[in-house]
């Protein structure tokens, strides 16, 4: 981590000073031959859904090839991301690309949720009208399914403690797989049976899992690119945090906001009237913020003179 930089500006007493994290903020290692295998397998299996829910008439398994394309679509996300952070920010991108992924989750979300709607409708037309269902087709493929989540829930496992895309890809696949159980489960079901109708209710329930975990990837989608605190992050204890540093006698203009999926910044002014602290304090200050908040791109100015009351002191200005 850099010292950091301390700029004069004249008269004014104002100190700017940035403390940097890494460039790729948490990222572990890197997870590109990860991303690839994973992302063939979920094709590959995309289209073995598509062909055999088609030949066996299963609307439940046009649902969970849904759900695996949104597979393809969150790891090609992660994947883009980690591409992005690695960009050089430009006179014009002055942080880069990292942003992007934000955008791409965003469009994520809203994608999913109108092939959920679709498919959603269609379910809800069989369950007047039940169509013939090949169960073993559909268990049999399902179980493909359980295998190819699985092992790609364990490409991710060995990073999901570092890094917040590759926990999510962990967990989503993890999901999957249990996801596909319950298609396995309901074959059965209907081979012992002949209760057509689980099959539109079970498409049903696959998508409201869709529905439960694109929620939340549109809500926290939309959080980041609007700027709000990330959710892991309690402002009041970051203001606080700040406040109780040695010399600190106001604070104020406090922002905190993702420049990425994995990138949090922050920009504050402290009010410290004995004077500049110095580059130790700064460099104290972005190791703390990191290590306790994971907040790793901080920019600290430094105001000497209570006196001179600065333009952004009130907290409703920006």
């Amino acid at each position: 981590m850099e010292l950091g930089h301390h700029h004069h500006h004249g008269k004014d007493h104002h100190h700017h000073d940035h403390g940097h994290g890494d460039g790729n903020g948490h990222a572990p290692a890197s997870f590109g031959r990860a991303f690839a295998i994973g992302i063939a397998l979920n094709v590959g299996f995309v289209l073995i859904e598509v062909v055999y829910g088609a030949l066996s008439n299963s609307v439940a398994l046009f649902a969970d090839a849904g759900h695996n394309l949104s597979d393809v679509l969150s790891l090609l996300i992660a994947f883009t991301a980690s591409l992005m952070a690695k960009r050089a920010p430009t006179a014009r991108y002055t942080y880069g690309l990292r942003s992007s992924s934000i955008l791409a989750a965003l469009f994520n979300a809203i994608f999913l949720l109108l092939t959920v709607g679709a498919i959603s409708w269609e379910a809800i037309q069989r369950l007047g009208a039940p169509e013939p269902v090949a169960g073993g087709t559909v268990m049999a493929v399902a179980t493909i399914g359980i295998l190819i989540n699985g092992a790609t829930a364990w490409l991710f496992a060995s990073g999901r403690k570092g890094d917040i895309n590759i926990r999510g890809a962990f967990m989503h696949m993890a999901a999957d797989a249990i996801v596909s159980a319950g298609v396995v489960v309901a074959g059965l079901v209907i081979l012992l049976t002949g209760w057509l109708w689980l099959d539109p209710v079970v498409s049903l329930a696959i998508n409201a899992v869709i529905i439960w975990g694109t929620w939340g990837l549109l809500r926290d989608s939309l959080g980041m690119s609007m700027a709000a605190v990330p959710p892991h992050i309690d402002p009041a204890n970051v203001r606080h945090f700040l406040e109780a540093r040695p010399g600190v006698m106001g604070l104020h203009d406090l922002h905190i906001w993702p420049m990425s999926t994995t990138e949090i910044a922050l920009t504050c002014h402290l009010v410290i009237p004995s004077g500049h602290p110095g580059d130790a304090f700064i460099h104290d200050l972005a190791e703390e913020l990191d290590h306790r908040f994971r907040i790793n791109h901080p920019t600290v100015q430094i105001e000497i003179e209570p006196r001179l009351a600065c333009a952004f002191a009130p907290d409703d200005v920006v």
